[in-house]
């Protein structure tokens, strides 16, 4: 027996899967403890029935994926308008650095997975469903790229994804804390820990009141950067096809770079006025669009993860396991050898090579867990704080897609 969900109960049973996922965050201290996400607990736990009823031939569930596609480019589309070049230019070299080691983290995870994908017989483009595609980028660029994959006929190419992705929650969330503590105790820190504060105040803007004028504005600014980007995908996948058919721009794409350009000129306008302090007023309302891109997330993430198909995991688990075991070693490696080393082999590096390893393979907020596991027991490191979200949070998203394209185009 199938059961088909039109448009509508689609989205609807996504969201009775978003706010079971979030009841059972609360009730299960394991589930907060590691910063998995309220969608992904939702809309895994159904993918797991869904598995046990499709082996026992019992019921099909097919769901119409419409609304997930639109929520996914309005999600991608605010994180094109999140990329600021004003915070990044305040930040300062620390950033910028810290921004340059996980890029090449991110470009070692894709050169792993290729790597080892011919030992495995595995196609490349379902290996780079294990690379950053789910470390770095975790349910979010896995949802937007795996689908992708699938399209090109590679089966299985979600499910890897997406698994990877919450093994990735977990073990960054296990490992990161473990891997500081260890730098920490046999460079003897500790003695040489600078307690001074970080100046982050160009971060603290105003809050303005939820407000139902900024929110439309913010809402139609992506619809409109959604418009005009759809062109830009076009036209740079007509390029694509001339060089290779086994990839394409993703449709968030074109509208991403439309956000990333609004946000620059709309920094740009507001500089040059001034800023608040001098009454003028930004183009686009950014705290809104952000605040529109975390509920799109939740709602396409929950609409994904339901639609997992676990069944065709079987014949692929063993590359699974080998490659997910690689990537652990990678990133334990890098992060104690290049990330600390390049950060100054200081406290606060050996504070950011926690982060650093939860981000590299979950989320920032495992990354950010993580630090404040370590700064609870050996004293704050307000750099550290102040570098990591904004590298995980602002810039690296944009990054890592430019990676996997890459890789995608030449595989």
């Amino acid at each position: 027996m199938t059961i088909e969900f039109s448009m509508v109960q689609t989205i609807g049973f996504a969201v009775l899967l978003l706010f079971f996922g979030r009841f059972m965050r609360r009730r299960v201290p394991l589930f907060e403890r590691f910063a998995i996400p309220s969608p992904v607990i939702g809309g895994f736990t159904f993918a797991i029935v869904n598995l046990i009823l499709h082996l026992t031939h019992t019921v099909n569930f097919h769901f119409d994926s419409t609304l997930q596609s639109f929520f996914m480019v309005l999600f991608f589309t605010s994180i094109g308008f999140g990329a600021s070049p004003m915070i990044l230019r305040k930040a300062g070299p620390k950033v910028a650095l810290f921004l340059l080691v996980t890029v090449g983290l991110l470009v070692a995870q894709n050169l792993v997975v290729i790597g080892l994908a011919p030992l495995l017989d595995l196609p490349a483009p379902l290996a780079l469903m294990v690379g950053s595609t789910s470390m770095i980028g975790g349910h979010g660029t896995s949802a937007g790229i795996a689908p992708l994959i699938e399209d090109a006929g590679f089966l299985g190419a979600e499910s890897i994804a997406y698994t990877a992705a919450t093994f990735g929650l977990v073990a960054g969330s296990l490992i990161g804390g473990p891997v500081a503590l260890r730098l920490i105790r046999r460079h003897d820190l500790v003695k040489l820990h600078d307690t001074s504060t970080f100046d982050d105040s160009f971060l603290h803007e105003k809050i303005h009141p939820l407000n139902a004028d900024r929110v439309l504005a913010g809402f139609m600014a992506l619809l409109v950067a959604m418009f005009i980007g759809s062109y830009i995908t076009d036209g740079l996948n007509i390029l694509v096809s001339g060089w290779t058919s086994m990839a394409q721009f993703p449709a968030y794409l074109g509208p991403m770079i439309c956000g990333i350009l609004a946000r620059w000129f709309s920094d740009y306008r507001f500089t040059r006025a001034g800023g608040e302090d001098n009454g003028a007023k930004e183009l686009v309302p950014h705290q809104e669009i952000e605040m529109l891109g975390t509920v799109t997330l939740s709602v396409f993430l929950a609409m994904a993860l339901m639609s997992v198909r676990l069944w065709e995991l079987g014949s692929l688990a063993f590359a699974l396991v080998v490659l997910l075991t690689a990537q652990v070693a990678l990133t334990v490696l890098y992060t104690r050898f290049i990330t600390f080393k390049a950060m100054g082999s200081t406290y606060d590096a050996a504070v950011l090579v926690a982060g650093n390893v939860g981000f590299a393979m979950g989320a920032t907020p495992n990354g950010m867990a993580n630090m404040e596991s370590v700064t609870a027991k050996f004293g704050p490191s307000p750099t550290a704080f102040f570098v990591l979200p904004v590298v995980g949070g602002m810039f690296i998203d944009f990054f890592n897609i430019m990676s996997i394209i890459g890789f995608l185009t030449v595989a």
